[in-house]
C-alpha cells in the first residue's frame, strides 16, 4: 500500500498504464505528415512487400516464444492463437507477392534481426515481459487492420477477394471491440508486483522503438533500391496469375481490367526522398492507427 501511495498511477489497470506509457511516442507518430501520406494511398508495392517480409520475421519469433510460454501463468491468460496469430497469414501474403520461393527472396535487415533477438531473449529469460510485445503488436494490428487493409487494397490495386492482405484479416475475431475488451481484462488480471509492472511498461516502449528502427532500416533498403542485398528490378505489375485469379471464371469488366493491369510503376515514386517519406508513412500509420484504437 505504501508503494502505491508513492506511485498512485501504478494502481491502474495494466492496459491503461500501457496506453499511457506509449502515449507520447504515439502522438508523435499520429501527427507526422508521413502518416497522412499513406492515408492518401501513397505507398508503393516494393515498400509494402518489404514491410510484410519484416513482419514475418517478427511474428515468427513472437509466436515461437508465445508457444514456449503458453502454459506459463505469466502469459497463459492472454494466449489466443486462433484469434491473433499472424505467421500463417504472412506466409500466405509473401507467397502471393514473391512466389513459391519467397523464403529465399525476402530480406531480413539488421534492425529486424535485432527485434527478433529481443523477442527470443524475452521469451526465454523474462517471459513476464512477453505480454508487452503481444499487446503492442496484436491489438494494434487488430485495431487499425481494417483501415489499413482498405488503403493498401486501393493504393496497390490488389484483388477485392483479399489476396496479399491476409495479415489484416482476423477470421477468428467476429467482434473486434468485444475481443479487445476480453483481451484487456485477461491482461489486467495477470498477477505481477509493482516492479514487474514497471518493467512491462518499459518493454512496451522498447517494442515501439524496435518497430521504428525496423522501418528506418527498410527506408535505407528502399532508398538504395535493394531487396535482399540485390538491386530491385522494376516490376510492371503483380504476377498476372495472382492479379487475375479472381477473374478466372468470367469476363473482366473494361474499367476494372484497365485498373488491374495499370503498371505499378505509375504509383511508385522515383526519387529516394519521396520513397523514404512513404516508407516511414507506412510505419507511422501502422503504429498510430493501431494504438489509437487500443
Amino acid at each position: 500500500t505504501s508503494v502505491l501511495l508513492l506511485f498512485p498511477s501504478m494502481s491502474k489497470d495494466l492496459s491503461e498504464l500501457m496506453k499511457e506509457a506509449t502515449k507520447e511516442v504515439h502522438e508523435q507518430a499520429e501527427n507526422t505528415p508521413f502518416m497522412k501520406n499513406f492515408q492518401k494511398g501513397q505507398v508503393s508495392l516494393h515498400e509494402f512487400k518489404l514491410v510484410t517480409a519484416s513482419l514475418y520475421f517478427i511474428y515468427s519469433a513472437l509466436e515461437e516464444e508465445i508457444e514456449r510460454n503458453k502454459n506459463n501463468p505469466v502469459y497463459a491468460p492472454v494466449y489466443f492463437p486462433a484469434e491473433l496469430h499472424r505467421k500463417a497469414a504472412l506466409e500466405e501474403d509473401l507467397e502471393y507477392f514473391y512466389g513459391s520461393n519467397w523464403r529465399e527472396e525476402i530480406p531480413c535487415p539488421e534492425a529486424t534481426q535485432k527485434y527478433v533477438e529481443r523477442l527470443h531473449y524475452v521469451g526465454k529469460n523474462h517471459p513476464e515481459l512477453l505480454v508487452a510485445h503481444a499487446y503492442t503488436r496484436y491489438l494494434g494490428d487488430l485495431s487499425g487492420g481494417q483501415v489499413l487493409k482498405k488503403i493498401a487494397q486501393k493504393a496497390l490495386q490488389l484483388p477485392s477477394t483479399g489476396e496479399g492482405l491476409a495479415f489484416f484479416t482476423f477470421d477468428g475475431v467476429s467482434n473486434a471491440t468485444k475481443f479487445k475488451q476480453l483481451y484487456r481484462s485477461r491482461m489486467n488480471a495477470l498477477e505481477m508486483d509493482l516492479a514487474t509492472k514497471k518493467r512491462v511498461l518499459e518493454e512496451a516502449k522498447k517494442a515501439f522503438l524496435l518497430n521504428i528502427q525496423v522501418f528506418e532500416a527498410l527506408q535505407d533498403l528502399v532508398s538504395k533500391g535493394q531487396e535482399n542485398g540485390r538491386p530491385v528490378q522494376p516490376k510492371a505489375e503483380l504476377r498476372t496469375r495472382n492479379v487475375n485469379r479472381s477473374y478466372e471464371h468470367g469476363p473482366v469488366p473494361g474499367k476494372e481490367s484497365e485498373r488491374t493491369n495499370r503498371r505499378h510503376t505509375d504509383i511508385i515514386p522515383t526519387t529516394p526522398l519521396v520513397r523514404w517519406i512513404l516508407a516511414l508513412g507506412f510505419l507511422a500509420t501502422t503504429v498510430a492507427v493501431g494504438l489509437f484504437a487500443m
